[in-house]
């Protein structure tokens, strides 16, 4: 790390590629003049550029952007690129050597378990609240039911009407009753 620091140093680069200059300055005006003529007479690269890119791409420059190779490869063969290619190159390989253990045979069997176990506690949960709306349907049509007998039945005066077998909601459904409508 030492040795790529020095090297931006000596470049004149003294600061970071991660941290850009404030926004709206006249170094940011310059720098983006700078960049327009880098793109019209092909790209410059210094030592700032090409540790931006060497940290964001790696340190192989077959995955770097096709227009930054050329420019890059002829800078990596200095001793400044050859600094910051090593220390892309060396978290190439960390990151690369990474990798993940297999789940043991007893975490998969207690996933699976432990998702069976959710499936039947679902298809109960379903159940229950199957019968529970049918349940309240019901409760409904009994409640409708007694609304509509209710609302149904005739205001009879208690002074002439006398309870019997043969009295309804609908009225007094007797044999002399029957006969007296025909």
């Amino acid at each position: 790390m030492a040795d790529i620091c020095r090297a931006l140093r000596a470049s004149g680069g003294g600061r970071s590629a991660s941290f850009p200059t404030r926004v709206g300055t006249r170094h940011q005006r310059a720098r983006g003049r700078q960049m327009a003529e880098d793109i019209e007479d092909g790209p410059a690269m210094d030592a700032r550029r090409f540790a931006a890119l060497a940290e964001a791409y790696g340190g192989d420059l077959r995955r770097w952007p096709q227009a930054e190779r050329d420019a890059a490869a002829a800078f990596a063969s200095s001793e400044t690129g050859q600094a910051i290619s090593r220390r892309a190159d060396t978290l190439d390989a960390l990151l690369d050597s990474y990798s993940i253990r297999h789940p043991g045979k007893a975490l998969h069997d207690t996933i699976l378990r432990t998702a069976n176990r959710y499936v039947v506690r679902r298809r109960r949960q379903r159940f229950w609240w199957l019968g529970l709306g049918l349940a309240g349907i019901g409760l409904a049509g009994a409640v409708a039911g007694l609304a509509l007998v209710t609302v149904v039945t005739p205001e009879v005066q208690p002074d002439h009407y006398v309870l019997d077998a043969n009295a309804t909601a609908f009225g007094d459904a007797g044999p002399d009753t029957i006969e007296e409508d025909l």
